[in-house]
């Protein structure tokens, strides 16, 4: 999770990666991951979501992301 993470917002920061984002656009910046990461870590990691404890990211509409600010190390 660690490493995912600090991949979305090295490209977050060097504008790789525009906010919000979708799971598509996340793989095009990050690429390389396992193809299940992608869809997968944006919905276990965001804001609200019942049960957990590392909310990284916002849903901001169907599909969309950004990152929680301020960054977690």
């Amino acid at each position: 999770m660690r490493k995912v993470y600090k991949l979305i917002v090295k490209a977050v920061q060097n504008g790789k990666l525009k906010e919000p984002f979708t799971s598509h656009d996340f793989r095009k910046a990050c690429s390389g991951l396992g193809e299940g990461t992608y869809n997968a870590f944006l919905w276990k990691h965001r804001l609200g979501k019942p049960g957990s404890n590392t909310e990284l990211c916002e849903r901001i509409s169907p599909g969309k992301f950004k990152l929680i600010r301020p960054f977690k190390n």
